[in-house]
């Protein structure tokens, strides 16, 4: 995260805010950032909706991603969660951890990031703190509004719903292995190469399906621990079951060619993370209508399977109809990657 050996530049936290966070928080409810918390008024008939998410150098991103696409990551990942609950962006508010050797470039890239980011999803900055930090650490707090009543929980699941996904399954795990130079994707095409290193840096937040999952989903999250993983969260919290079959599962062009002959790195796009694409259930009667806005809002969704009875793990299919037993099930942003093979019963 800069120049190795830089001084660190001087200036104050206040210098530092005024210079380059203060041009960003131009909503008149965040004060210029002057005043020690900011203002917002939801509009009549909407619920706030509420949600934290922290990204942390070499958990989330690597040190020597740009500053610019760290920025946009920490914001996208909560603007995803804000997706999954049907909920249009209204503001954030913003926590940066500096780590020591930080550089005045750095932050100015940072900033820019957050910036174009901002603007090109109307979520405005409302306020925030800088610290000094052992690590890079960036945690945002982003809200957003939904009708009065309408926020669409993991709880609502029920036997019958069809289960949908969003976008492309696997693309951010597998961009990963890019990133940190496994030899498995060295003989990757640079186009490919490319396209997978941004995904993992860059997600791409599913926000103009909001609408959609508020008004036909029972039951949503996003995808940030892997498909299986986050799966079995939500069949728990709905007290259901579920069956999955992977020849249904969507991946890119890039993915399929890429893990086409390796059994472990199939396992890996169904269990790795980083995807950042919405996981749903749609009742049966309501799955035309949810496809149909889905495509009208130019986001793609493919059903993947459906809920089923019973608190059992969620049964994930390969194309022979057998399930699929993983070593693990998600990826644990708490703990190390575990190894992902995949074992046939």
């Amino acid at each position: 995260m800069g120049v190795p050996g830089a001084a660190r530049p001087p200036l104050t936290e206040h210098g530092l805010i005024a210079r380059y966070f203060k041009p960003v928080a131009t909503v008149p409810g965040a004060f210029a950032l002057l005043d020690d918390a900011a203002a917002f008024r939801p509009d009549p008939g909407t619920d706030l909706v509420l949600t934290k998410d922290g990204i942390a150098e070499g958990v989330h991103f690597l040190s020597d991603d740009p500053p610019d696409a760290i920025a946009q990551k920490a914001l996208r990942v909560n603007l995803s969660d804000l997706t999954a609950k049907g909920a249009t962006p209204a503001g954030f508010l913003l926590l940066l951890g500096l780590a020591p050797g930080w550089t005045e470039d750095w932050v100015a890239g940072f900033a820019a990031g957050l910036k174009a980011d901002q603007d090109a999803y109307a979520i405005p900055l409302y306020g925030g703190d800088t610290i000094r930090s052992p690590g890079l650490v960036i945690s945002i707090t982003a809200f957003g509004t939904v009708a009065a009543g309408r926020m669409v929980r993991r709880t609502g699941a029920k036997p019958g719903d069809r289960l949908y996904v969003s976008g492309t399954i696997g693309d951010g795990a597998l961009g990963l292995l890019v990133a940190t130079g496994d030899p498995r994707a060295a003989s990757l095409a640079m186009p490919d190469r490319d396209h997978l290193l941004s995904r993992y840096r860059l997600p791409q937040p599913r926000t103009d399906l909001a609408a959609a999952v508020a008004a036909h989903a029972s039951a949503a999250m996003d995808i940030s621990d892997g498909l299986v993983g986050d799966l079995d969260k939500l069949c728990g919290a709905s007290g259901v079951s579920a069956r999955v079959e992977t020849e249904a599962v969507p991946l890119s062009e890039q993915a399929a060619g890429f893990v086409s002959n390796d059994e472990n790195l199939k396992s890996l796009c169904l269990t790795g993370g980083d995807d950042y694409e919405i996981l749903c259930t749609v009742p049966p009667e309501r799955a035309a209508a949810f496809e149909k806005a889905a495509d009208a809002a130019g986001t793609p969704v493919t059903a993947i399977g459906e809920i089923t009875a019973g608190t059992d793990a969620p049964a994930i299919l390969d194309a022979g109809g057998q399930v699929i037993r993983f070593a693990s099930r998600a990826f644990s942003h708490v703990g190390m990657r575990a190894d992902h093979i995949r074992q046939s019963e």
